[in-house]
């Protein structure tokens, strides 16, 4: 039977897997409808339609320098966040074996580093990279060094500055990326990622379309192609562009850099309620560290649209399908590792075991994010649970 609970909005779910993908903004909509219809020209042609696309393509390098801190030819346009990683790791001049990354890295990044026989640094219990251990690590040979921003999974805010100074007092000659594409929206990517030399963003973790996305490619950073093709971006990414995705990430790129100090303070106070809210229910255990006041002065915290949890006794899976059945929804880790067998490797790096692990939940917050949809979802939670566990 269904439980008795009223959805905050009629017909419509409580949303809580932004980290997974936001709703589209309207305005990115707006933007970029004429470049689905009549404006449908190819970006790399010579006449009227052509130039009209590349006009908008070089307005929306010019948005999303300005909100990433870089100038507009530092700016790579790819599909996505996975791409713009991708190319990041395989794309440096590094030899194999000479890139490391933290242990917590989305599998966009992960998975690449592990291609070309890279290390992995391991990070404590709230999921923040062990600096120590970094330092032991990195040495002349290394080439390359990623770490990102903000935990996609646990939300946890890596101290990407002291990361910074490690590399460059150890392997002067090292490239830093940083995937920053959980971060956008609620922190200040601008000024935190300015000591990287690659930055990740992708345009639906911040309201813009799906498969839309950048790379931050400093000046004098060399960087190879990992598509092979026509010599759009510089040589450093070939292919047709989208304009209409294009247009539509940097709109929603420059709405979500605007709002951010309001966004992130209003969804702060939404993410603890819920968080204090599921926590209070027997059994159930908040990961990961949500700021510096709760004694651990050396931790960043993490990002304020994150809300993890662990509860015991009960499948995620079978969690996740009971809320969404109430109208909650929620996930248990990121998108690209949905329906995996093996227990997220997030968590287990965390020193969480694979039972715990397999009891995870996450909530993640966005900018349309309500009062009421946090309240639905602390009513439909402890039902779910007690049924389960029943």
């Amino acid at each position: 039977m269904p439980m008795s609970v009223s959805p905050p909005r009629a017909g419509a779910p409580a949303y809580f897997d932004h980290a997974a993908t936001t709703p589209l903004r309207p305005e990115s909509l707006s933007a970029m409808l004429p470049y689905l219809t009549e404006h449908f020209g190819n970006a790399s042609g010579g006449h009227a339609l052509a130039r009209r696309a590349r006009r908008a393509i070089d307005e929306g390098r010019d948005t999303v320098a300005e909100c990433l801190g870089c100038e507009p030819g530092e700016v790579v346009f790819t599909s996505g966040g996975t791409e713009a990683c991708n190319l990041a790791v395989l794309g440096a001049p590094v030899s194999r074996g000479s890139v490391v990354c933290s242990a917590v890295e989305h599998h966009a990044v992960r998975n690449a580093c592990a291609a070309v026989g890279g290390a992995e640094v391991p990070v404590d219990s709230s999921g923040t990279v062990d600096l120590d251990r970094l330092d032991e690590l990195v040495d002349p040979d290394v080439g390359l060094v990623s770490v990102m921003l903000v935990n996609n999974e646990v939300g946890s805010i890596q101290p990407l500055a002291d990361v910074a100074g490690i590399v460059r007092e150890r392997a002067p000659r090292a490239i830093l990326h940083t995937d920053a594409v959980a971060a956008v929206g609620f922190l200040d990517v601008a000024a935190l990622t300015s000591v990287a030399d690659l930055v990740s963003v992708s345009g639906h973790k911040f309201g813009g379309p799906k498969g839309a996305g950048a790379l931050v490619v400093r000046n004098g950073v060399q960087l190879s192609p990992v598509l092979h093709g026509g010599s759009q971006e510089r040589g450093r990414r070939p292919g047709t562009h989208d304009v209409a995705g294009i247009v539509g990430m940097a709109v929603a790129l420059a709405a979500a850099t605007a709002e951010r100090v309001q966004t992130g303070e209003r969804v702060a106070v939404l993410r603890d309620r819920l968080a204090d809210g599921l926590s209070a229910v027997p059994g159930v255990v908040e990961t990961g560290v949500r700021r510096n006041r709760h004694g651990h002065p050396d931790r960043a915290g993490k990002v304020a649209s994150s809300c993890h949890v662990c509860v015991e006794g009960v499948d995620q899976e079978e969690l996740i399908v009971l809320l969404d059945d109430a109208g909650v929804c929620s996930s248990a880790g990121a998108a690209c590792a949905s329906g995996a067998l093996e227990p997220s490797h997030v968590l287990m790096a965390m020193g969480l075991s694979a039972s715990q692990a397999k009891s995870a939940l996450r909530f993640s917050l966005g900018y349309t994010t309500t009062d009421a949809e946090v309240e639905f979802a602390l009513a439909a939670f402890p039902k779910a649970v007690e049924r389960l566990r029943a």
